[in-house]
């Protein structure tokens, strides 16, 4: 979990590729992508991979602008480098994270 506290030392500060999932509990397609996200996470030990609920860290959602949730932005040397916006296959993350993390 990623707060609005520790997300410039998690995310923007990390030595490898970091895929932030913004949600929220009352968001239907959040819930429904969340054990692909996790499943994700177990599956790729070289990316950290994490939350942030948007209701409870709205500096972090504001910043990037994340206007509609669920939102993946995947970050590499603190930038953005790619984002998926709303539910998306998992080969497509998977594709995504393994030209992150190489």
């Amino acid at each position: 979990e990623f707060t609005d506290e520790n997300f410039d030392a998690e995310v923007l500060q990390s030595d490898s590729a970091v895929l932030v999932d913004f949600w929220a509990p009352w968001c239907g397609p959040c819930r429904q992508i969340a054990p692909m996200i996790d499943e994700l996470a177990a599956e790729n030990p070289g990316v950290k991979i994490g939350k942030v609920n948007i209701d409870d860290n709205p500096s972090a959602a504001q910043k990037f602008g994340i206007n509609s949730i669920p939102t993946l932005l995947l970050f590499k040397n603190g930038e953005v480098s790619e984002s998926f916006v709303g539910v998306r296959p998992k080969a497509a993350l998977q594709e995504a994270l393994t030209a992150a993390s190489s």
